[in-house]
């Protein structure tokens, strides 16, 4: 468990939190269209069968924030890009902050927890970003996570999207 500014809790997500998350996932979805499609079973899309742990914000105790660690999946173009094989990384992932409680540094405390899993693993945490989110693009890259390219990717027949591929800082700087 970890505090953040402004009373923000940051824990492992339990099982009695999915509601939460699924409320404020369909509000972020409504509001900046993540996920770009709307799962048929968020709780389960909350929890892919790559997830290694997950986490939930927690303010004024109602969860307004999740994030997940991922084992690399076929289809996830970061873990490529960066090298060095899919068991080498973990992808972060479903990370989303309720409207309400941005500006308070959740997006910001969601992912440095996830970043400390991956190394506490000895895996280098990547993530994939849909292009046209600048929002979630401008975090990563206030964070100080490299842009490792972008890439074209078929989701479905009629649905191409392009995604910007992320790794987390080296640590040390190098």
């Amino acid at each position: 468990m970890s505090s953040g500014s402004g009373g923000v809790l940051v824990r492992r997500r339990a099982e009695s939190d999915l509601g939460g998350c699924v409320r404020v996932l369909g509000d972020v979805h409504r509001l900046d269209g993540y996920p770009v499609n709307w799962p048929e079973c968020p709780g389960a899309w909350l929890a892919p069968s790559g997830l290694l742990v997950a986490w939930v914000a927690v303010w004024e105790g109602r969860v307004v924030g999740h994030v997940g660690l991922c084992r690399a999946e076929p289809g996830d173009a970061a873990p490529g890009l960066w090298g060095g094989g899919a068991g080498a990384v973990a992808v972060v992932s479903r990370l989303f902050v309720a409207a309400g409680a941005r500006g308070r540094g959740v997006g910001a405390l969601l992912v440095a927890r996830a970043v400390r899993e991956a190394a506490g693993r000895g895996l280098h945490p990547v993530l994939d970003v849909v292009a046209s989110d600048a929002a979630a693009a401008a975090l990563y890259e206030r964070l100080g996570w490299v842009l490792l390219g972008s890439v074209v990717q078929r989701w479905s027949a009629e649905q191409v999207v392009s995604v910007r591929c992320y790794a987390a800082p080296v640590a040390g700087g190098g």
